[in-house]
């Protein structure tokens, strides 16, 4: 549905009926031809040894990726209600190229605090994992992790995915997603690592939404004022 100036709480609203748009048996780890697989880290810095601290790195970190503040608007940004549980929030993401604003809804579906051993030591790692909805241009999912190594204080940013194209019946979209999807999509991960360790010196407050009850991210972007040139792609995938 192609739109100049969608009711983006409706679109949000609408995405409690989108179930995921993959069968989770044909994808990594049980299926992993034709899937994009990536795994990005950018260290973060350094906490005293032992379990985070109440308010130290690991939790102001957490806190961000909680709440979807390392974006690059320029690329994406997202709208969600608030408050909501971790687990089963819906967000509505807004993917930007040339003229068109694609709005793709996702679902975090699982949420991480767990102890993990590596063969580096022991980690405590928290973050979640978000999965796509129908009408997405890509299927996949996304695991964003800020993990601690306990004994060495060690501090870093995560973001495990898997990916790949999605059914697009437009054969303009599916061209551009061919040409631009993969490199926009690399693009995006550089950004997120990079804007968040940037962001930490100056980290946002906690989600406020706006009188309709939607939290826009990340804090702080400039007004994404629609104007005549812009085009609003409501849920571009099939």
């Amino acid at each position: 549905m192609i739109t100049t100036g969608p009711d983006l709480a409706a679109v949000v609203d609408d995405l409690r009926d989108r179930g995921i748009n993959y069968d989770e048996a044909l994808a990594p780890p049980h299926v992993t031809d034709g899937w994009h697989q990536d795994r990005w880290t950018v260290e973060l810095g350094y906490e005293e040894p032992g379990e985070p601290a109440p308010d130290g790195l690991v939790a102001a970190a957490d806190a961000m990726v909680n709440g979807y503040e390392f974006t690059d608007p320029g690329l994406l940004r997202a709208v969600y209600r608030w408050p909501a549980e971790v687990v089963g929030r819906d967000m509505l993401l807004q993917g930007r190229f040339a003229m068109f604003r694609f709005l793709m809804g996702v679902r975090i579906t699982a949420e991480l605090d767990e102890l993990r051993e590596t063969p580096g030591g022991t980690e405590r790692v928290v973050g979640w994992s978000y999965q796509t909805l129908d009408g997405h241009l890509e299927q996949g999912r996304l695991t964003y992790e800020i993990a601690k190594d306990l004994a060495t204080g060690r501090v870093e940013f995560r973001i495990d995915a898997f990916s790949r194209q999605s059914h697009i019946r437009n054969p303009l979209f599916r061209a551009g997603f061919a040409l631009f999807g993969r490199n926009t999509q690399l693009r995006f991960y550089r950004a997120a690592l990079a804007r968040l360790r940037e962001r930490l010196a100056h980290a946002p407050g906690p989600p406020e939404p706006g009188p309709d009850g939607l939290v826009r991210v990340p804090t702080g972007a400039p007004p994404d004022r629609a104007t005549w040139a812009e085009i609003h792609v409501v849920h571009p995938g099939r």
